[in-house]
């Protein structure tokens, strides 16, 4: 008897585009597999169309997923596909992350219409994101910059960068750029032809918890899933993201601060770099760095935890 699996996902393209790569990877692994997507309009979606998303990333965790987390809680699907970011420190009781799909890069993209470099920004540009972590790190690089809130999926933003809108420039992610199918690696790429030029901000910021990683969800318990699952688990991401959400649980949960941080796994050692700026007061960002052994992740995380919690608990100098 042929098994079927649901999946669940958010409706934008990128979210498809993800559901679409976690059916892949299954169906190489199960070919007999008969799988099933469904999808979903969040509550974070609602707000997104109506523009009334809370400011900065750190009121919006757990927006993109509480109606997929119910679908699993109530056996309408088997699996939540998620961006791995998207998620709350602390997952939903009865519910766990068994597996995630191998990470893409993990980069920052500056995308300009005149190709100038971030560095040759004119005086006071205005550079458009939605995230509290890259305006930080924006304006401890050049404090000159306008930060703009940039809200709308990825094509929407970059439609705004097309049109002008009044903006220098737009941070992205790679991996999702990527995902949609623009060749973002390459210097430039089209859209609805105006030409993209694209410059990695990866040597000069540190991405967000989980960035570029697709995360499967499920149900507690559900052992015919979890062998699914763990055939297409790729380990030293699932390994990188044990200890960045490590991090995130200690450092509140939801990781309402501007806080980056970027993991490489190599020869059986993890070695992990922090950012955190004081989110109240203009103040210089605490740095951290640790490394292990690969059984000592989450160890690796608590220590950079402990070089990160003064920013935390002392307050800004002026």
């Amino acid at each position: 008897m042929t098994m079927m699996l649901r999946l669940g996902t958010r409706g934008s393209a990128l979210a498809l585009a993800q559901t679409e790569l976690t059916r892949l990877a299954l169906t190489r692994v199960w070919p007999d597999l008969a799988i099933e997507m469904q999808t979903f309009v969040t509550r974070g979606d609602r707000k997104l169309e109506a523009n009334a998303l809370p400011s900065g990333e750190a009121g919006v965790k757990g927006l993109f997923t509480k109606e997929l987390e119910e679908a699993l809680l109530a056996g309408t699907i088997d699996v939540a596909v998620h961006s791995l970011k998207d998620l709350p420190g602390r997952l939903t009781e009865g519910l766990h992350l068994p597996a995630v799909l191998e990470r893409a890069e993990t980069a920052d993209l500056l995308l300009t219409r005149d190709g100038t470099f971030f560095d040759a920004l004119p005086n006071a540009a205005r550079i458009g994101t939605s995230s509290v972590r890259r305006a930080y790190q924006l304006r401890a690089l050049r404090r000159d910059l306008g930060i703009v809130e940039l809200r709308g999926n990825v094509p929407t933003r970059l439609r705004k960068l097309a049109q002008g809108e009044s903006l220098d420039g737009i941070v992205l992610a790679q991996a999702g750029l990527q995902r949609l199918g623009y060749d973002a690696a390459h210097g430039n790429f089209d859209f609805e032809g105006q030409t993209i030029h694209v410059e990695s901000m990866a040597s000069r910021m540190l991405p967000a918890i989980g960035q570029g990683a697709i995360a499967l969800e499920t149900r507690a318990g559900r052992a015919d899933i979890l062998e699914l699952l763990s055939a297409i688990n790729h380990l030293p991401t699932f390994y990188a993201i044990e200890a960045e959400r490590e991090l995130q649980r200690l450092l509140g949960g939801d990781c309402t601060l501007p806080v980056g941080v970027r993991t490489t796994i190599d020869n059986e050692r993890i070695s992990m770099d922090g950012i955190l700026f004081s989110s109240h007061e203009p103040a210089a960002p605490l740095h951290a760095h640790a490394e292990g052994n690969l059984g000592e992740r989450l160890a690796v995380a608590r220590d950079i935890f402990t070089q990160l919690e003064p920013r935390l608990i002392a307050p800004s100098p002026m």
